[in-house]
């Protein structure tokens, strides 16, 4: 037995002595070097990418030969004679760092710049360098055609901020994580700001540092991927290295001293038995609140509140902010993602994902002062919301809290035979968000059968009001094939089924007019409701030259609940120039199912009406029987026709650029529509309310490898131009007025430009971008109708500043917003009306208090904004290598 004992430690000591660690850099011919590039002991899983300054490290058997790989490069194999491995990555046979794309064809890979489509390619090197806390907000200082903002009122939009690209509602994205469907969240946005009306998937969810690169489609796709895909689709790309770990510690706060915030994020990976590997990567964050309230006007809340001037003024003294708060909430996020695969065989291999995230989230609603709700009317609020003497009693602030819970899940096969691939997979996910109201009360007069108060000096003050549930499971199956040097194809079907759920509130929250600021879910309100679709596609890729490309693909797309729709694209490209000059475009007719969400979404909300403070108002959905006695259509899908006309260049390595003109059409637009008085009550619902067309123009330019003493420089200018923004027919019927056209077409800015310069010199490298966020234009509820509102053009600075300690530790400082630069708005004239109002000092100062909610909304107005209000944000990061 010990003889055995001692044969086995002699075997493990010797093959511990038979490996040896490589270590080496992997550049490009250009002298850049590389991140992410893939190398593995041939033969083996073992494997690792090279980081962010292009090194790796790993440790291989004895003569083994490592394989590095990067898409767009040629393959290159290099046996291991020495510990240190330094290679050079050919362009031959392939094309430079992040030209070659997945998403945008569902037959062979194209690259950007030579592809038929516009198509953004983001590094993770690219996302970390903002030094925004999330992925959503990183990508608004990347891309110029997305755009997303804080909505000023945080209830349940808190969870989750509107996002879109080229100007068209977070509905019309669609989301992929490795080319599957993202899940989409379950809030439906209802206040009136931007984004009203529509959904979208929580792309804030997703780690950032669990992405390898990002791909965005700026054109139609509905064709190639279905619903939802009329502005676009963002394929999220997921690290699958094995050996390359790091721990990231972030921290950063505002200017102001709040906003603090506290982040670590782990990065790993592993090979599982021979032939697997396992990446993944667990988050947690936490984000102080940020407070940016304005000094409250005691003249318009006396008007507006029926209160004595006086009272008001001597409350504004001791809280000239009318105990609002409102700019970012507290979050804390707990986020868990692994992404894996096994080679079956030589031609066959399982791969895998998932992601859980969890969200909390606390914010408020706005401070129910003391001549708001009155003592007077309320006695007994000296008792709910004080020590029961009338001096104590100084208002209320009702909070809004949170729990969101996301996840999805991809499990898939790829094969190859007889130079067929197949990939099939199935995909889950869902997003549920629960809802809970404290320092609230129900003010509802209702008495029980011996006529005691239910409410009132009875009521809870803290509330449950329920909830919403998203979740869909979708099965693919894709094949393509290479059928010559000149025709590919590509065909497949999708099958989803979705689930949209309300979830009933405790009766507190709901009865009568229910807690005061977040009624709850009605019973008659709730419930689950289901669909199914099934969908098919085929795409052609002919290259009738070696230059000119013809890309065709048709799909048949039908759902349970409104029937079928077919969808086509037709796109080409033409090279010249020994490549180096690309013409392309594209025309594609599209359609966007309406959502779950949109078509049973039935509630009431609390909204501000200026003038009248916060009302309760409701929406109808279109399968009720409100819905059936006043008329309303139910709803049908949206069609689009997209035309894109562009031109790719690239003139020498280190320098490209793309010119992309686009033109949107959308039929049948689905809105969310104004508060109509019917016998219901005040009420909006959703309809196909009209059609509408976007064009517009996008840059992207890159110019690299400037050598500037001993370090290297580089440049990028991106830029998108709205051209037209706008609704193209009459509305269906009279509840789309001027502020909602306004939310819809002009609240975002009309044209923004991201200007970078990079500059890398020994151990230190440099950022400085400059975001210019061109005009928008605001028509707020209850402003006069001569009037607009126009935030001024603005240009945010953001200062980057790596160094690179040793190996394995890099220090990160970035400084958003460096000159502490704010939203700034003011009134515009729409004739001569317009102008008589604005040479009034005092009807100026009216129509402020109107959309600033007597000026506690002073930098953004009730209705929004086109970028932070929370001015220079600092932030620090760590980043250890294992």
């Amino acid at each position: 037995m010990r003889k055995f004992a001692l044969l086995l430690f002699l075997l493990n000591i010797s093959f511990l002595f038979a490996q040896k660690e490589v270590s080496g850099v992997v550049k490009e011919n250009t002298g850049n070097a590389l991140p992410g590039v893939n190398i593995v002991e041939k033969g083996t899983q073992n494997g690792v990418s090279t980081d962010m300054n292009g090194a790796y490290k790993i440790k291989v058997k004895d003569g083994a030969t490592l394989v590095f790989s990067y898409v767009g490069f040629a393959k290159l194999e290099k046996a291991v004679t020495s510990a240190v491995l330094n290679v050079v990555l050919s362009e031959e046979g392939g094309q430079n760092l992040n030209e070659v794309v997945v998403t945008g064809s569902r037959t062979a890979p194209r690259s950007n710049t030579t592809s038929a489509l516009p198509i953004d390619v983001i590094s993770a090197k690219d996302l970390a360098s903002t030094g925004q806390a999330s992925f959503d907000k990183a990508l608004q200082y990347k891309i110029p055609s997305f755009n997303t903002v804080q909505t000023p009122v945080n209830d349940a939009t808190s969870l989750l901020d509107p996002y879109e690209i080229r100007n068209m509602g977070p509905s019309r994205t669609l989301i992929l994580i490795n080319g599957k469907r993202k899940n989409l969240s379950s809030l439906l946005y209802v206040q009136t700001s931007p984004g009203r009306g529509e959904t979208g998937a929580d792309i804030s969810a997703i780690p950032t540092d669990a992405i390898e690169r990002v791909e965005i489609l700026r054109d139609g796709a509905s064709a190639q991927y279905g619903s939802d895909a009329i502005a676009g689709v963002m394929n999220i790309i997921l690290k699958k290295g094995t050996r390359d770990g790091s721990v990231t510690v972030r921290s950063g706060m505002t200017s102001a001293g709040d906003g603090e915030m506290l982040g670590v994020s782990l990065n790993n990976g592993t090979t599982v038995g021979e032939k697997g590997f396992i990446n993944y990567t667990i988050d947690f964050s936490k984000v102080n609140l940020s407070n940016r309230p304005g000094t409250v006007d005691a003249a318009g809340e006396a008007a507006d509140f029926g209160a004595s001037l006086s009272d008001v003024q001597a409350f504004l003294a001791k809280k000239p902010d009318a105990g609002n708060i409102n700019g970012s909430p507290e979050t804390a996020a707990a986020k868990f993602l692994v992404n894996g695969g096994s080679e079956l065989s030589e031609t066959s291999q399982l791969y895998y994902n998932a992601a859980y995230v969890y969200k909390k989230v606390n914010s408020f609603a706005n401070y129910r002062t003391p001549y708001w709700r009155t003592l007077a009317s309320a006695p007994y609020l000296k008792d709910l919301f004080g020590d029961g003497t009338a001096a104590s009693y100084q208002g209320y602030v009702p909070t809004f809290e949170g729990d969101l819970n996301d996840y999805n899940g991809t499990l898939g096969y790829k094969s190859t035979k007889n130079d067929w691939n197949t990939d099939a997979s199935i995909t889950v996910g869902g997003n549920t968000q629960s809802y809970s109201v404290n320092n609230s009360q129900n003010r509802s007069n209702i008495v029980d059968g011996n006529g005691a108060q239910v409410y009132r000096e009875n009521s809870p003050i803290s509330f449950k009001p329920g909830g919403t549930a998203f979740n869909h499971i979708v099965g693919n199956l894709d094949v393509s094939k290479i059928l010559s040097d000149k025709v590919s194809i590509g065909f497949g079907s999708e099958m989803r089924t979705e689930t949209f759920e309300v979830i009933e509130g405790d009766k507190a929250s709901w009865d009568g007019i229910g807690a005061d600021s977040f009624a709850g879910n009605r019973p008659e309100n709730s419930g689950s409701w289901n669909r199914y679709n099934l969908g098919a596609y085929f795409d052609l890729a002919y290259d009738v030259t070696k230059d000119f490309l013809i890309n065709g693909t048709v799909r048949y797309e039908d759902y349970s609940d409104f029937g079928g729709a077919t969808v086509w694209k037709l796109s080409s490209r033409y090279k010249f120039l020994d490549d180096k000059i690309t013409l392309r475009g594209s025309i594609s007719t599209g359609f966007r199912a309406p959502t779950l969400h949109q078509i049973y979404t039935q509630k009431s909300q609390y909204s501000f009406v200026a003038g009248q403070g916060i009302q309760v108002s409701g929406i109808i959905n279109n399968v009720s029987p409100q819905a059936r006695k006043l008329g309303i259509d139910p709803l049908d899908a949206e069609k689009s026709t997209n035309i894109t006309i562009g031109i790719g260049a690239k003139p020498t390595k280190n320098f490209n650029f793309t010119l992309d003109y686009y033109n949107i059409k959308v039929e049948d637009r689905i809105v969310l529509g104004d508060r109509q008085d019917t016998e219901f009550g005040n009420v909006a619902w959703f309809e196909n309310s009209f059609d509408s067309r976007t064009s517009g123009l996008d840059v992207v330019s890159n110019y690299n490898n400037i050598i500037l003493g001993s370090g290297k420089l580089g440049f990028n200018l991106s830029g998108n131009v709205t051209f037209q923004n706008e609704r193209i027919s009459p509305v269906a019927s009279n509840n789309f007025g001027a502020t909602l056209d306004a939310l819809t077409f002009t609240s975002r800015p009309n044209t923004k430009w991201i200007l970078g310069a990079n500059y890398e010199v020994g151990k230190f490298g440099f950022s400085l971008n400059n975001t210019y966020f061109g005009k928008s234009i605001f028509k707020q509820d209850g402003m006069d109708a001569n009037l607009r509102t126009e935030f001024t053009p603005k240009i945010v600075t953001d200062l980057g500043i790596n160094f690179t300690a040793t190996d394995k530790l890099t220090l990160s400082l970035n400084v958003n917003n460096l000159l502490n630069v704010l939203p700034e708005w003011n009134f515009k004239a729409e004739n001569a009306a317009g102008r008589a109002i604005l040479n009034d000092p005092a009807q100026v100062k009216n129509q402020s208090n109107l959309v600033t909610f007597n000026q506690r909304y002073s930098q953004m107005t009730y209705d929004g904004y086109h970028f932070s209000q929370l001015g220079t944000m600092f932030n620090l990061s760590l980043n250890y290598k294992f």
